[in-house]
């Protein structure tokens, strides 16, 4: 008798998210064994709430199929909630996860699929542990999506690629848009990057074809010092009218202080502190040392959903670990978040796999010391090579009158 599927999206928004949700739609569809499929509106909170939506009618047109890969965002709507400890003891927690698993016990769902990052792979590890606990026969698998790339266990994460050509293309384009004057100025652009220093390292791809990119990187992984920073930006200024310095915003002193805790932050619902103003931050304490022009840049959230510039081969690969994540679901896999695996760096090729979801959740996928350069303001070009290979190609998007057409439920 056949069973039947259901997906949700959580967490940020990227260009790619869609793509993999497509992969998932895509997989159900070719699988024997799946009736219908079914979306979470807003991820495991809006199923709380029984807002679900069957997708087998939506997307039976292959066009839509494709124009859903290509839309960036997620498409059936995210959230940010975090299910409560199933040991906890607590009634009413308890409570939470009769209802999840007794809606899809009505539903006739045997297989569950959640698109998202760290936050939401607590979610996947917590209902694997429920029904494993209960015996309950619900396969259950964690995607990857995240453009911070910090996600444990896998080489990269759908969603890192598009996110990285935005920034080396926009930081290119900052670079060239800084040099014209012949007058002494600084430009600090903040990057997303809470924990990991992914996403301000794509800043430097430029450098590997010859292009113009930063001349300062300052990662989280390394050990803020103002007074480095001033003497790094001196030196610099010696050698340059212009500098261009990227920097993520989770940079820390190193009594563990973000760069931007001088004003209070709320932290949202997992404890995350909301970071923001590191690079106005650094700019005022910068003027405080040199005599010349000095702009602050936030990317902010156009770095998360760029589909113009999005990476071909990120979608792609957003859209294959979708189907994979199907074919595991239906092969009996469950508690294991799908990953990829580089097998190879030059020509490029990767393999899709899946791993036990123990093994990746409270884990931060940071970059290596390695691929950070000995005067900690910059990354090596090996770093580059790991990254240059996931921004790689260009969709093709419709296009009327100029606007991208991108899917919505609305």
């Amino acid at each position: 008798m056949k069973s039947n599927a259901i997906v949700g999206q959580s967490g940020g928004p990227t260009a790619a998210i869609n793509a993999t949700l497509a992969g998932i739609i895509r997989g159900a569809f070719k699988n024997a064994e799946i009736d219908k499929i079914y979306g979470m509106r807003n991820g495991i909170q809006g199923f709380l709430n029984g807002n679900i939506t069957e997708l087998n009618e939506i997307f039976k047109n292959e066009k839509i199929l494709q124009v859903l890969k290509n839309t960036p965002s997620a498409a059936l709507g995210s959230c940010r909630f975090k299910l409560p400890d199933i040991v906890s003891g607590d009634k009413k927690d308890n409570e939470i996860y009769e209802k999840i698993f007794s809606s899809l016990a009505e539903k006739n769902i045997k297989y569950f699929f959640y698109i998202g990052g760290n936050d939401s792979m607590d979610t996947v590890k917590k209902l694997s542990r429920y029904a494993e606990k209960n015996t309950i026969d619900v396969n259950i698998i964690g995607v990857p999506k995240t453009i911070d790339n910090d996600l444990n266990g896998t080489d990269h994460a759908p969603g890192y690629g598009s996110a990285a050509k935005y920034i080396a293309a926009t930081m290119q384009e900052i670079c060239h848009d800084t040099a014209i004057y012949p007058i002494k100025s600084i430009v600090i652009a903040e990057i997303m990057g809470r924990d990991a220093g992914w996403l301000t390292a794509s800043a430097a791809l430029p450098r590997l074809y010859g292009g113009k990119s930063p001349e300062l990187l300052y990662l989280p992984e390394v050990e803020f010092s103002n007074e480095r920073f001033f003497e790094d930006i001196k030196i610099a200024l010696e050698k340059s009218d212009s500098v261009v310095i990227a920097v993520s915003e989770g940079i820390k002193y190193a009594d563990g202080r973000y760069i931007c805790e001088y004003e209070n932050h709320e932290t949202d619902i997992f404890g995350h502190k909301q970071l923001s103003g590191t690079a106005a931050r650094l700019k005022f304490i910068a003027q405080e040392k040199f005599n010349c022009k000095i702009r602050a840049v936030e990317l902010n959230t156009p770095q998360r959903c760029a589909s113009h510039i999005a990476s071909l081969r990120d979608l792609n690969e957003a859209e294959d670990i979708g189907i994979k994540a199907v074919e595991a679901a239906a092969e009996g896999k469950t508690s294991v978040m799908m990953i990829f695996k580089r097998v190879s760096a030059e020509p490029y090729k990767a393999e899709i796999d899946c791993k036990d979801i123990a093994d990746i959740v409270d884990k931060i996928k940071t970059v290596p010391a390695g691929y950070i350069t000995a005067s900690k303001n910059n990354v090596t070009d090996e770093c580059l090579k790991y990254i240059a290979p996931l921004i790689a190609g260009e969709p093709e998007i419709i296009y009327h009158d100029g606007i991208p057409e991108f899917f919505s439920f609305d």
